[in-house]
């Protein structure tokens, strides 16, 4: 039997959901209404409203939105898997593919790492609607 792998998480305590919401409450993450909900061993898994702050003029989810959830949580995913006290995460690189509209409701995204080297990290941010479907 394998072990299971050992958390992500410096020092293998895993971020607090509520500190999070609060750090990003009075900037973009606050503003567009994200949510941290879950913080796993090997992921973190947030929210957004899909309402008038994170549509664009037809009604649909803004693609921009989507990539500022990714970016948020890869973001706060990164940067708590190192020593805050020596080091900071920030974003180099985002790609988006947009495949399902969504109207309204919820968007709910997990983020994890593919990858966690010495000085870069990769995160795959998975978004899909309330029905689980790849948005």
């Amino acid at each position: 039997m394998t072990a299971p792998a050992p958390s992500i998480w410096w020092q293998g305590i895993r971020p607090d959901p509520a500190a999070l919401n609060r750090l990003g409450a009075d900037c973009m993450q606050g503003f567009l209404g994200i949510e941290v909900i879950e913080v796993t061993d090997h992921a973190l898994i947030g929210r957004m409203p899909v309402d008038a702050r994170t549509h664009q003029p037809w009604g649909r989810l803004h693609g921009g939105a989507s990539v500022v959830l990714a970016e948020t949580l890869g973001s706060l995913g990164a940067s708590h898997t190192l020593d805050r006290q020596h080091f900071t995460a920030v974003g180099m690189e985002i790609n988006a593919n947009h495949v399902r509209p969504v109207h309204d409701g919820w968007v709910i995204a997990t983020a994890h790492p593919e990858t966690r080297g010495r000085t870069t990290q990769i995160w795959s941010i998975r978004i899909s609607d309330e029905q689980g479907r790849l948005v």
